[in-house]
């Protein structure tokens, strides 16, 4: 449990500082120490309500209202055929796609950095990466290395960017919790332990931002990359084991 209470504190950090990715840190760290229905269980009410909250607080920067609508809607129903694999898939399969997920969201980062995507291309292709993004939170938990590539690579203000991925993932959330529960991973029980994980989570939240302001973005980028690469490892040994 401390080990999970770090994992949320964590991801309440990167949060902080860069408006998203909380649950490429705590969903592999709580996959380890639990399983990944338990993990993504857990951090559903943490992603929604802080998502909602970013969504309401930067809702005057919305980058396109259409656009924004259409990743967002394609969010959610990618989040639900993802979380109907995750009532399918062994766990074993879970396991090495969160850990692959991981890995790819790695290796787009370090292999081009300066990328940019043209927002007319972005506008045609909302569709299908929005999509294809909730899939991967649905079944992994993880949808970071195509959602936050994506709109990263639109190279938009920071306010701007968190505006939008704030409505993706809480439109994700909102369609993930029922099936979640009716597929009975999340039961009354860890519906309170996921409540219970909004503390850690928002807590860290404004240490995040104090760090984003005192430490150098590339400096802070290297150190969350080289945690998650150590994650990613320890998922895939302990899926093959």
């Amino acid at each position: 449990m401390i080990w999970a209470f770090l994992a949320l504190a964590l991801g309440g950090v990167l949060k902080g500082a860069t408006g998203a990715g909380a649950p490429i840190i705590a969903v592999p760290v709580m996959a380890i120490l639990f399983d990944v229905p338990f993990a993504i269980a857990i951090f559903s009410v943490p992603n929604l309500v802080s998502n909602l909250w970013q969504g309401w607080h930067y809702r005057s920067h919305q980058l396109d209202r259409r656009f924004t609508v259409t990743f967002a809607l394609a969010g959610a129903l990618g989040a639900g055929i993802g979380t109907f694999m995750l009532a399918n898939l062994p766990q074993e399969a879970l396991l090495i796609l969160v850990a692959l997920s991981v890995f790819a969201y790695i290796a787009f980062r370090l292999a081009r950095p300066d990328w940019v995507l043209p927002f007319a291309v972005a506008r045609r292709i909302a569709l299908p990466v929005g999509t294809l993004a909730g899939v991967m939170q649905g079944a992994a938990g993880v949808s970071a290395p195509v959602s936050i590539t994506f709109l990263n690579a639109l190279r938009t203000e920071r306010s701007a960017f968190v505006a939008t991925i704030s409505v993706f993932f809480a439109a994700m959330a909102v369609v993930q919790i029922p099936l979640l529960g009716h597929y009975g991973f999340l039961t009354w029980e860890r519906l309170a332990w996921s409540c219970a994980a909004l503390v850690p989570l928002l807590a860290a939240m404004p240490v995040g931002a104090f760090l984003a302001r005192r430490i150098s973005k590339q400096v802070f980028d290297r150190l969350i990359l080289g945690l998650l690469a150590l994650v990613a490892l320890r998922l895939l040994i302990d899926a093959f084991s």
